[in-house]
């Protein structure tokens, strides 16, 4: 099932296993804010580990990065990647900020 050309373990374990965590982490994520168990202060950061969390089963098991022979390229391309989801983020939230302090009433200032 996985590609035998880059010698990866042919077997499905690391598929089963990624879905698995994957949605653990989920069903988690879904319960601490369905049910409100943490309190609202705590709860945004918590779920932003757990979606890192998320984020590295993914890479792991199901983008398979680290496995290769020569990592220099996949490295430097994931690498770019954060560097591009970094800046949208942090631009998105900034746009909102700044939208946000724009357009309260002037007594709200």
């Amino acid at each position: 099932m996985i590609d035998t050309n880059h010698k990866w373990n042919v077997s499905t374990t690391p598929v089963i296993t990624g879905f698995v965590l994957s949605l653990v982490l989920t069903i988690i994520a879904y319960l601490l804010v369905s049910q409100e168990i943490l309190p609202q202060k705590v709860l945004p950061y918590t779920v932003m580990i757990l979606g890192g969390g998320q984020a590295l089963v993914q890479l792991i098991f199901f983008l398979h990065l680290g496995l290769e022979t020569d990592p220099k390229w996949n490295l430097i391309m994931f690498l770019f990647m954060l560097l591009i989801l970094i800046v949208i983020v942090c631009g998105s939230l900034w746009i909102m900020q700044n939208l946000s302090y724009n357009l309260m009433l002037p007594n709200e200032h």
